[in-house]
């Protein structure tokens, strides 16, 4: 569970940060509780009585009240000693950037804000926090098997039986449901669930055609259900288009 705080006394961009996140957490199967606060004391009183943040929003300027974003930002590194605690400040000025190194923020975003940047900052902050291991994790009996994703080609289904297809071309084998691996580890990364017998890794993907995905170093092409053209072709170009920035 991952423990969210958005301080900003514009409600607007309060609640447009707020959609925004629920909507990227949910994408990314990661369970979250977002709160969401309109000055920097209402917050900080927050955090005085015991409440904890793992990731937070940070407003600069509160017109309406005597401390700022980065007076809060302080507060809590230097007075609270919460360290570990990643702030994002947002604010409609650049000028702040360099006031904010000693603070050490995971991140500074500037109003109007960005779903795809927002989304940049979620991301970064799970692999920070170590929220995205890198490791396929499966069991055999009472024995836990660990593969690293990156050395993953694709999934494949074979009755119930899951395949895994690896880069060194050596395959693992295990017994479960591809649809559940898929939902509990895999979904929100840059795996594609194709077809109903095969999730494969987009790293490998040489070419998307129509109805199949050809693979790096393989002759024989992937087939894409019917059913799921459209899904595997927007989560496609959802992922070229974050990696080209």
């Amino acid at each position: 569970m991952i423990y969210v705080a958005i301080c900003d006394d514009e409600t607007a961009i309060g609640a447009e940060l707020e959609c925004a996140l629920l909507d990227i957490f949910a994408k990314l199967n990661i369970k979250h509780e977002v709160d969401v606060f309109f000055s920097g004391e209402e917050f900080y009183k927050k955090m005085e009585a015991g409440a904890h943040y793992d990731l937070i929003f940070l407003d600069i300027e509160f017109a309406q009240h005597e401390i700022n974003g980065v007076e809060v930002g302080r507060l809590i590194r230097d007075v609270h000693r919460n360290h570990t605690a990643s702030i994002v400040f947002i604010s409609w000025e650049k000028k702040y950037a360099l006031q904010l190194f000693d603070i050490q923020p995971l991140n500074f975003l500037v109003k109007p804000l960005s779903y795809d940047k927002i989304e940049e900052v979620i991301r970064k902050y799970l692999e920070i926090a170590g929220h995205w291991s890198g490791v396929f994790t499966y069991k055999t009996g009472h024995n836990t098997f660990n593969v690293q994703m990156k050395n993953i080609v694709y999934f494949e289904n074979d009755d119930r039986k899951v395949i895994i297809h690896l880069s060194d071309g050596s395959k693992e084998e295990f017994y479960g449901s591809l649809k559940k691996i898929y939902e509990e580890q895999l979904k929100g990364l840059d795996f594609l669930f194709i077809h109903n017998s095969f999730v494969i890794n987009y790293d490998y993907v040489a070419a998307l055609k129509f109805n199949q995905i050809h693979l790096v170093d393989s002759t024989t092409p992937l087939p894409i259900s019917k059913h799921k053209k459209n899904e595997v072709r927007e989560a496609y170009y959802e992922i070229l288009k974050r990696r080209e920035g």
